[in-house]
C-alpha cells in the first residue's frame, strides 16, 4: 500500500511524496525474489502516476536491491527523531530522478498511520496469541 504524506522542507515549502505499507511474502515463497518483483512494480506505478519519491521505515539489506538509501543522504529527517538518534531504518528512493534534490526537511508519517495502544490490543483479540519481536528495520 502507498499512501500520499509530505515532508515539511526546512525552507517552507511542502514536497508531496509517497510512503508504503510492508512487503509480506508467505514463508514458503520467500527467497525466491518475490518480494523484489512486486516492490519493482509497484514503484514503476509509482512513478507512471508522476509521484517524485517513496520514503519509508524498513531493512536496508532488502530494500537497497530496488534502489532504496538511507534518507538521511537525501537530506531528509525523521520526525521527531532526536538529531543524534539512529536513523537507519529511515530509507528513500527517488522515482523521478533530482526530485529531492536541494531539498532538506523533515518526513511526516501519514496522521491515518497513528492508532491508538488500547485499539490495537482490541484488534489483536482477534488473533492467537504470538511473541512480539523486535525486527531489523523496525524502530520500536
Amino acid at each position: 500500500m502507498f499512501m500520499k504524506t509530505i515532508i515539511n522542507a526546512d525552507d517552507g515549502r511542502v514536497i508531496p511524496v509517497l510512503t508504503m505499507g510492508p512487503i509480506c511474502i508467505i514463508p514458503e515463497l520467500k527467497c525466491q525474489g518475490y518480494g523484489k518483483k512486486l516492490l519493482d512494480y509497484c514503484l514503476d506505478k509509482a512513478a507512471e502516476l508522476g509521484f517524485g519519491a517513496v520514503l519509508f521505515e524498513g531493512n536496508i539489506d532488502f530494500y537497497s536491491k530496488c534502489g532504496f538509501d538511507y534518507a538521511r543522504n537525501f537530506n531528509i529527517r525523521y520526525h521527531d527523531l532526536p538529531e543524534d538518534a539512529d536513523s537507519s531504518f529511515f530509507l528513500c528512493r527517488e522515482l523521478i530522478t533530482g526530485y529531492l534534490d536541494g531539498i532538506s526537511g523533515v518526513y511526516q508519517t501519514p496522521k491515518g498511520y497513528y492508532v491508538s495502544d488500547s485499539d490495537v490490543e482490541e484488534f489483536d483479540k482477534d488473533f492467537p496469541p504470538k511473541e512480539k519481536l523486535k525486527l531489523p528495520g523496525q524502530i520500536f
